[in-house]
């Protein structure tokens, strides 16, 4: 596994060596886009439609939007001197308790490791975010962007989670739909309280949860290769019912 990060963890006058390995490693299917008669990738060409030209990387320059087709351009000289100055540093700003943290700001994942095995300033900061159910709220520079991150304990380690900013998050009370609430009768909220005990676990293992959807395609894509006719099922289409019916049926499931 390949560190994404390598600097230190600071908080106070201690400094801790660390590194950061991405948490979470999608499995994505690689589509791609093909031409449908002769099946050769598609290729994007950058295309100005105002000189109908292709136009050279080097002619390409960066521009933000201030109103309706005006742009204020960026050369890549001023773009450098903004650009937030590079740290290897994540400074603890502050501790919170677990739980604080609306999960709406969590982005991505990193496990937090240290430089070096059994790094002492590193178990006893852990064990000590462990002991007392806290947070630390940290900020760093990774690939030329600055990030305000989380860390807690987590199994044996410690786990890092960039967190959005506040002014990224919209409004849910600016959604149309959610803000006329229609009136919901007694037997209605009854019985999806029934159907909520009866699908109910104590425990929730998420390694019984596959994508479906890749599997019957690989699935397919097996039974090609081998020269094997492939037959797609039709789902039966459900037929609608009310509210209630639903519920009721579901119960009875």
């Amino acid at each position: 596994m390949k560190s994404v990060w390598n600097g230190s963890l600071s908080f106070g006058l201690v400094n801790i060596p660390i590194k950061l390995y991405s948490a979470v490693e999608p499995k994505v299917l690689g589509f791609r886009l093909l031409c449908g008669k002769c099946k050769t990738p598609i290729q994007y060409k950058r295309w100005c439609p105002n000189c109908k030209k292709e136009v050279p990387w080097e002619d390409v320059v960066r521009g933000l939007e201030i109103t309706k087709g005006n742009y204020f351009v960026l050369t890549k000289e001023k773009l450098e001197k903004l650009k937030p100055e590079k740290t290897d540093v994540i400074d603890i700003i502050e501790f919170v308790d677990k739980g604080m943290i609306d999960p709406i700001y969590f982005d991505k994942n990193y496990y937090v490791v240290p430089e070096k095995a059994k790094e002492k300033a590193y178990f006893l900061f852990q064990e000590v975010l462990e002991a007392t159910a806290k947070i630390a709220i940290g900020r760093f520079v990774m690939r030329e962007k600055e990030y305000l991150c989380a860390i807690e304990s987590y199994k044996g380690g410690l786990l890092l989670v960039t967190l959005n900013y506040d002014y990224e998050i919209r409004d849910i009370k600016k959604v149309e739909e959610l803000k006329v609430r229609p009136k919901l009768n007694k037997e209605e909220l009854k019985l999806a309280k029934e159907l909520i005990n009866k699908l109910y676990e104590k425990e929730f293992d998420i390694s019984e949860f596959k994508d479906t959807f890749a599997q019957k395609l690989k699935e397919v894509i097996k039974k090609s290769l081998k020269g094997e006719k492939i037959i797609v099922k039709k789902e039966k289409a459900i037929p609608k019912k009310t509210l209630m019916a639903a519920l009721k049926a579901s119960i009875r499931k």
